[in-house]
């Protein structure tokens, strides 16, 4: 079948940008055009030829404009097969006149129940009906019909009807009815993640019926090694839209890898701990911190931040919660680092940074979504869970031993819990004036990521004596804890929860620390 001569159109849109212009295109090709309500007022007022559908139905529109496209004659019009001859002969026999072209989108759904204000009423008066199924017919049809939802393709589906004498070709009537199954399909989700947050009193449940819709963003060189290949997806769960470009501008450097990616989302997730404090720095390395660090200056934080470990930073992602300035800019492009992320770079720090090609400079935009559901997968199916994103106040821990912390101690095991909540598990992190001293990540036993944290600390010559050690979740044994109290520390922050607590309290009273519990877990694999 040869590609249809455009003769019909059918255009009723919510978003009307560019329709005047689009439908006076179509008009001066000769194609007769069909619409409804605002639309068809849109188009009238400029003097563009145009028609009611009720032209095509012979009845008006009703209930409010509830209905006023769902009739035979519109969807019989867009479904009829052109080359099927009692498709043909049913039309004649019905008053049917084909339909060559729909243009429609949807009402805005997702932008009213985005409205902090919005009542049911409203939202249900923003469920589009006939939409989505004039869509559906036409996308159906699309050996013969050509279906547009998007503004930005009308150039495109003009272009094409110039060059052949009114028609499309099949590859972009395909392309443009796939279209219309994302959105339609995207448009359902987000009902129906509204409407199960209406049936349970407005809590989110994303978790119990997720929907995911995933877009390709960005082409990827590979995924993790360089054997596999990757694209990276703009995600939207019903719930919230995210994507890199939402987050991340970047200002310098060659295209980001995957591992780069996790790398950013590590670091970001870490500094945004330290949102609206005192100057931080989070150096990462395989998603790990390898030094982070607070001060009155952002450039002493870093200093700090480095001295944890002066070999990891080397090829590492830098993260800061304040703008990077000269001095510290001056003394980070010291060594070499993968990628920096920074809320804003003062004048004069681009052009010093950019002087190294193979460096990334990323501009975080805006914080990440803090109260979202989050996705991690299997080969064998997919975990949907609620971000750990809760925050543990000094008014939430428990004092545990004999001994209260002093107020310096108790200033430490605080940052250090928002540091060990980011590092992989078993995770033990030492930290001392708002410093980390020694980082214990990713092995088996929790012992041995003590004394990996201790030997990491004796490397960069940091002594540990009088200071506060993490833990992200109970200390199972108290050997564990007599490892951190034979390297120095002298308090400590964990979970608890062990049925040997006592034996581990006991332990610490022996030995003086004071020892404090979250009731919070925070395992990270």
């Amino acid at each position: 079948m040869s590609d249809p001569v455009i003769k019909r159109a059918l255009v009723s849109v919510s978003d009307k940008t560019g329709i005047v212009d689009f439908c006076r295109e179509l008009s001066s090709m000769g194609v007769e055009i069909f619409s409804t309500g605002g639309t068809l007022r849109t188009i009238q007022s400029a003097g563009v030829p145009a028609a009611s559908i009720s032209t095509i139905t012979g009845f008006p529109e009703i209930m409010d404009g509830r209905v006023k496209t769902l009739h035979p004659k519109i969807h019989g019009g867009l479904l009829a097969v052109r080359d099927n001859a009692d498709h043909i002969v049913q039309a004649e026999e019905n008053g049917i006149g084909f339909i060559d072209m729909v243009v429609v989108n949807l009402y805005p759904f997702e932008e009213t129940v985005a409205k902090p204000d919005v009542t049911f009423e409203d939202a249900i008066e923003n469920i589009d009906i006939g939409g989505p199924s004039m869509l559906r017919s036409a996308a159906k049809n699309n050996e013969s019909v050509t279906v547009v939802t998007d503004s930005a393709d009308y150039a495109l589906v003009l272009e094409e009807m110039r060059m052949n004498s009114g028609a499309t070709t099949r590859s972009t009537r395909l392309r443009l009815a796939r279209k219309v199954f994302e959105l339609t399909s995207r448009y359902d989700s987000a009902i129906a993640g509204y409407m199960t947050g209406i049936e349970n009193g407005g809590k989110d449940s994303g978790i119990d019926k997720p929907s995911l819709k995933l877009e390709r963003e960005l082409d990827m060189r590979y995924g993790e090694n360089p054997h596999q290949q990757a694209g990276f997806y703009r995600m939207n769960d019903g719930e919230c839209s995210r994507s890199f470009g939402e987050y991340f501008e970047k200002l310098h450097g060659k295209a980001l890898s995957y591992n780069n990616m996790l790398d950013t989302a590590a670091a970001t997730g870490l500094i945004e701990e330290f949102s609206g404090e005192d100057p931080a720095v989070v150096i990462i390395k395989h998603t790990n911190p390898c030094g982070v660090a607070q001060a009155s200056a952002l450039v002493d934080a870093y200093r700090k931040a480095f001295s944890t470990d002066t070999q990891s930073p080397f090829g590492g992602i830098i993260a800061f919660n304040k703008p990077l300035d000269m001095e510290t800019a001056k003394a980070v492009d010291e060594i070499f680092t993968e990628i920096l992320i920074a809320p804003s770079y003062e004048d004069g720090v681009l052009e010093l940074l950019q002087k190294k090609k193979n460096r990334r400079l990323l501009l975080q935009k805006q914080p990440l979504p803090k109260d979202v559901i989050e996705y991690k997968s299997t080969q064998f199916g997919m975990l949907v869970q609620d971000r750990d994103s809760r925050i543990v106040s000094r008014e939430d821990l428990k004092v545990v031993t004999k001994r209260q912390p002093s107020s310096e101690e108790l200033d430490d095991l605080m940052f250090a819990w928002k540091i060990c909540k980011h590092v992989k598990s078993n995770t033990i992190v030492y930290v001392k004036n708002r410093q980390t001293l020694g980082v214990g990540a990713g092995q088996m036993s929790r012992v041995d990521s003590a004394k990996i944290a201790r030997s990491k600390a004796a490397e960069a010559g940091l002594e540990l004596k009088g200071s506060a050690v993490a833990s992200d979740a109970f200390f199972p044994f108290a050997d564990g804890l007599l490892a951190a109290a034979e390297a120095g520390a002298s308090a400590v922050i964990q979970p608890g929860g062990s049925i040997r607590d006592e034996e581990v309290i006991s332990a610490a009273d022996d030995h003086n620390l004071a020892m404090v519990f979250t009731s919070m877990r925070h395992f990270k694999h």
